[in-house]
């Protein structure tokens, strides 16, 4: 009988462990997949927004609506950076992200659509 328990608890032992196994696989499996949706749509975005030829005129209207608090009305620094030159320090990728993301706090995440963006980057580009 003691070799019968035994054999019954090594089979509930071996059920628990792949219950737990199965457990892992399908939580890695459920971030894995939200991961790879949000880096398409991330890509998606900036591939949309790199290919408009935005307007430096409308992306100083919209900087003037959100980003002066900031980076100030000339875009030179307040609590935020002097914007000239960014465009010299990081590619148009990185501050795509870094205004949709807000990645450096207190910097803010922005939903913007691919026009403005193009817009931004426009004006950003401006400043050189």
């Amino acid at each position: 009988m003691s070799t019968s328990s035994s054999s019954a608890a090594e089979r509930d032992h071996k059920r628990d462990f792949l219950k737990k196994i199965f457990i892992v696989f399908v939580v890695l499996f459920i971030c894995f997949s939200i991961f790879f949706f949000n880096y398409h749509e991330e890509n998606k975005y900036i591939i949309e927004t790199l290919q408009i030829n935005g307007s430096a005129k409308e992306g100083d209207a919209l900087f003037k609506m959100n980003c002066v608090g900031c980076h100030g009305i000339t875009a030179r620094g307040l609590v935020g950076p002097d914007l000239h030159s960014i465009t010299q320090r990081l590619n148009d990728k990185e501050i795509i992200k870094q205004v949709t993301g807000g990645l450096t706090p207190p910097m803010p995440s922005f939903e913007i659509d691919p026009e403005n963006m193009s817009n931004l980057l426009k004006y950003l580009h401006s400043l050189e």
